[in-house]
């Protein structure tokens, strides 16, 4: 096995890691990692569904799109990744109680009774701390999970927290989940990064054949190219989103402002307006403008740009507006 410890904090970078050693490895590999802030949906989730939009971009906390599913986490530096990629039979691969047992076992050492518990959680006296998922390609499995050791809660609240009315989707939603950090169950202190080398010091003594392994300047060319062309990008993060509706209604000086949005892989087939405003023009002009348009604040503040919203609706700005439509 190859055991990797990875100093890149770029989410970008290490979710296109994850899938460059899983499809280019031929090796069992094991990787331990953390990410500046920032949340990670599952493969299927409808992205827009699962943030609080405007704090994240208040905060420039990057949302990056995985390979595995599951629900929506956060991450940040208080947080430890691990990752897991082994081959085997196709039908036995996936087994999360085989790969989160390393974790307990770690956490035993340091007089901490931590439970495997439901689908995929790892938890202390009943509060989660570690979120699991994994991904299978051909004869190989992805595992990996999170493992908070001293995040800050009240990002990841925040940062999670999205009106749940606003949508309408076939999408797998998040379950909101109490949880606690390690930190706040040890005996003595421990920093994140020597809770870390914890782990990689037992995954190393337990597994036969283990060595430490650095990515060469080959792999990191290779990573950098997947994380540009596809994890780094809108398409991927957002218009890999499954078809949703999205409804939101706004207080204005003009009244009440209501949008409702039919969006299909991140592009709006359907708007319209509702409320009880005023207005001198017909806003199904701009009901038709943001046809075809990607729904994100970029793509819609270029769509409405030619038009004097107060014309569509009287005492409303464009700021308004937009923050109606995302």
């Amino acid at each position: 096995m190859l055991c990797i410890i990875r100093k890149e904090t770029d989410p970008y970078f290490n979710l296109a890691a994850e899938e460059y050693v899983l499809k280019h490895f031929e090796r069992e590999s094991f990787m331990l990692w953390r990410n500046e802030p920032s949340i990670i949906v599952g493969k299927h989730q409808n992205t827009l569904a699962e943030i609080n939009a405007s704090y994240v971009k208040e905060n420039s906390i990057k949302v990056v799109r995985r390979l595995s599913g599951g629900g929506a986490v956060f991450h940040d530096l208080g947080n430890l990744n691990f990752t897991f990629i082994a081959s085997g039979d196709h039908e036995h691969l996936v087994d999360f109680r085989k790969f989160t047992r390393p974790i307990l076992d770690v956490l035993l050492t340091l007089n901490i009774n931590a439970q495997f518990e439901g689908r995929n959680d790892l938890t202390i006296e009943g509060r989660k701390f570690s979120g699991n998922a994994e991904h299978v390609y051909k004869n190989r499995v992805l595992h990996h999970g999170t493992l908070l050791f001293s995040s800050q809660m009240a990002d990841l609240s925040n940062a999670l927290n999205v009106d749940p009315d606003k949508f309408r989707d076939k999408a797998v939603k998040s379950v909101r989940s109490r949880v606690t950090n390690i930190s706040e169950h040890l005996s003595a202190p421990l920093t994140v990064t020597e809770f870390r080398d914890l782990i990689l010091k037992h995954v190393m003594e337990s597994t036969p054949g283990a060595e430490l392994y650095s990515f060469t300047d080959e792999d990191i060319q290779a990573i950098s190219k997947l994380r540009d062309e596809k994890y780094a990008t809108w398409d991927w993060n957002f218009g890999y989103s499954p078809r949703y509706n999205f409804l939101k209604a706004v207080k204005t000086n003009g009244g009440k402002l209501e949008v409702t949005l039919e969006v299909a892989n991140g592009i709006i087939e359907n708007a319209r307006f509702y409320g009880d405003y005023f207005n001198k023009l017909d806003p199904a002009e701009i009901e038709k403008a943001l046809e075809g348009s990607s729904h994100d604040e970029a793509s819609l503040r270029e769509r409405i740009a030619p038009f004097n919203i107060p014309d569509y609706f009287l005492n409303v700005t464009g700021e308004e507006l937009l923050s109606a439509l995302f």
